[in-house]
């Protein structure tokens, strides 16, 4: 299984940290029209880049506990699990199983705070 994992677009932040290390903000991760259209704390930390890669997983997420949710092109959810990061691959496979599953969401599990967007590559 091909994916693709993106987190938050470090240049839109850019503006809101001058001088402190991390600043905590509400955002709009899913803003579809379903129940599931969620905003919810992040954390972001200036100087930071936007992670975007195929294949390959940041450190900062197998370190952690994850909740991952699939989501249909409605916004639905599809399938969810908690999983240590160590496994996350498979739990991406596993989602991705399901073939109504368009993308993943991907929160750090104990605050719930947004982590990353998974697609299919």
């Amino acid at each position: 299984m091909t994916f693709r994992i993106r987190g938050l677009d470090a240049g839109q932040f850019s503006h809101l940290s001058p001088g402190d290390e991390v600043i905590l903000v509400n955002y709009e991760h899913h803003a579809v029209e379903s129940p599931y259209r969620m905003r919810f704390a992040i954390c972001v930390r200036e100087g930071e880049a936007t992670f975007d890669a195929v294949n390959a997983v940041p450190d900062q997420l197998r370190r952690r506990t994850l909740a991952v949710r699939g989501f249909d092109e409605n916004g639905m959810m599809t399938g969810w699990e908690l999983i240590e990061g160590i496994w996350l691959e498979e739990a991406i496979e596993r989602q991705f199983a399901d073939s109504r599953a368009r993308y993943l969401h991907v929160h750090f599990a104990a605050p719930g705070c947004y982590a990353a967007k998974v697609e299919r590559a």
